[in-house]
């Protein structure tokens, strides 16, 4: 086995979860993720923890959704036998992978809606948990990156074998500025692409030093992004880097926001996509997240939502749930069946501001070498 595995293994298990002896961990693993997953019993085993696999296949949940189709019978609103293996968890450590980025993608809409919205509870008690999710690179993320598999396994482990403490210290400075902050606004003036023109409040807001690890409230390995919980949101953005939505690819999104919903939306592709996650419920028309990347180890886009919106010179707003981790004790933030990043490449002609102040511009922050205030 590639010692890199080893390493990854190492890496989500002592920096990300923090397991220790005892912990019970539910282990997810992706068709084709095997070698990592080995890797990643093994040092739970090591470790004196207790580990639960299960078999986490687009394919087999593509089987279940069609087969559901077919039977019309719907789905059992919080499934209590699934519930229950997650309340009983102290992590869960979720091992992407696959052989088809695509395998779902003739499910309808209106099957992955109903069973986003019955699955609600299932998915707050595994969110209670210590969670963390990752990738083993496979050849259909490489195909779906436009990369050679070798090439692909580089980016991968250039992502994710990394000095994460030192990262934390470079992305304190973002969070402090957010926290202190009352309102963002980002602007950008693009001759080749509609302009985004956008303010929310954070007034209140705890932003995320997103570095790899439960200890920072981060549940992505890689990681590498500061992120917070807007609210009264106005304004346009558009939204100009590619990505795939329930297995569909969309691009060129712009969003129209009133109040702090969403109430005018287009696609340059896969709108009815779009469209399907926001008709969702009612909070997935609403703003759950602002995110600024900072991981400049990331440096190409790669059509997977783990990789690119924590790349340097991108932003990313998300339509839907709010995380608890940014909001004030007892207070709920947006609440969604759904959580859908959209990412915007800030590397020319944009700014972001906080409080008047302009923090970033053309990619680079204030602090800085080569910023230009």
């Amino acid at each position: 086995m590639d010692e890199r595995v080893h390493e990854h293994a190492e890496v989500l298990v002592d920096w990300s979860a923090r397991i220790e002896a005892g912990d019970d961990v539910v282990v997810s693993v992706a068709e084709d993720a095997h070698d990592l997953g080995v890797a990643v019993v093994e040092a739970l085993g090591e470790r004196g923890a207790n580990a639960t696999t299960l078999y986490g296949s687009a394919e087999i949940s593509r089987a279940y959704l069609k087969g559901s189709e077919q039977g019309s019978h719907g789905f059992d609103d919080d499934p209590a036998v699934e519930r229950a293996l997650f309340e009983a968890a102290d992590a869960y450590l979720r091992i992407g992978g696959g052989r088809n980025t695509t395998a779902t993608a003739d499910v309808s809409s209106e099957t992955r809606q109903a069973y986003a919205k019955a699955r609600k509870d299932v998915r707050e008690a595994r969110m209670d948990t210590d969670w963390v999710s990752t990738v083993h690179p496979t050849r259909s993320l490489a195909q779906q990156a436009g990369m050679a598999y070798e090439e692909y396994q580089e980016f991968v482990y250039d992502a994710v074998l990394r000095d994460w403490e030192a990262l934390a210290d470079e992305m304190a400075a973002m969070k402090e500025a957010l926290d202190a902050g009352e309102e963002v606004r980002i602007v950008t003036d693009r001759d080749d692409a509609p302009d985004t023109d956008i303010s929310m409040s954070i007034a209140g807001r705890t932003a995320v030093n997103s570095a790899a690890s439960v200890a920072y409230d981060s549940h992505n390995l890689p990681s590498g992004e500061v992120f917070t919980a807007p609210y009264d949101t106005e304004g346009e953005a558009f939204f100009d880097v590619p990505m795939t939505i329930d297995a569909t690819r969309v691009r060129d999104v712009h969003l129209v926001l009133e109040d702090g919903e969403v109430v005018d939306f287009s696609a340059g592709a896969g709108e009815d996509a779009l469209a399907s996650v926001l008709d969702t419920d009612p909070g997935a028309r609403r703003l759950g997240e602002l995110g600024i990347g900072m991981n400049r180890g990331i440096d190409r886009f790669t059509d997977s939502i783990l990789f690119d919106e924590k790349m340097g010179d991108t932003i990313h707003l998300a339509v839907g749930r709010a995380y608890d981790a940014c909001l004030p004790e007892g207070e709920s933030g947006n609440d969604s069946a759904v959580h859908v990043d959209m990412i915007s490449d800030v590397s020319e002609n944009s700014r972001m501001e906080i409080d008047g102040e302009v923090v970033q511009r053309n990619g680079t922050f204030r602090w800085e070498d080569g910023f230009d205030g």
